[in-house]
């Protein structure tokens, strides 16, 4: 029997909603198409826990408040460290959280992203509809695939009868 791969990264990503739109972050890198991202990133070891991290990255990319925070999908794919990454390669799990904007103030963004950015962060409010999602090229592809499929199920996890 294999061993597994050892998990060496985890992020935690918001599946934001604003009333009918998803917040999204249109990221253009020098020498690549531009991609679409939902925001979040990286677990630090300052982080006590995943959704800490969620809540941290979330205000530092967008300046904003997340409120009704419910899991809604894992990724798990492997991690290929890049140049100065500093991790080994294994594992990287993903945790993606349904979420509804609580404020936001784009002046509030600080971090890497806006302190030292490789190209341009731009937040972008995209309906959340199949026509909204299939006009960007949304990454990764597997959450493309799931939000495509579970726009009434994201919505359900913000029913009053889910507990």
């Amino acid at each position: 029997m294999a061993q597994a791969q050892p998990v060496v990264k985890r992020t935690a990503r918001a599946i934001l909603l604003d009333a009918a739109d998803l917040i999204v972050i249109k990221r253009t890198k020098p020498g690549r198409p531009p991609y679409w991202i939902t925001p979040g990133g990286g677990v630090e070891p300052g982080d006590a826990t995943v959704l800490d991290a969620l809540h941290r990255e979330v205000y530092e990319e967008l300046g904003a408040k997340v409120t009704d925070v419910v899991p809604a999908f894992v990724d798990t794919v492997p991690h290929v460290p890049g140049p100065g990454d500093g991790t080994p390669p294994g594992l990287k799990v993903q945790h993606f959280f349904a979420c509804r904007l609580a404020s936001m103030d784009p002046a509030l963004r600080h971090g890497p992203e806006v302190d030292e950015p490789c190209g341009t962060y731009e937040i972008v409010r995209l309906p959340f509809t199949p026509e909204g999602l299939a006009s960007v090229d949304v990454v990764p592809v597997s959450l493309a695939a799931y939000l495509g499929r579970n726009i009434a199920g994201i919505h359900a996890l913000f029913a009053p009868d889910f507990g």
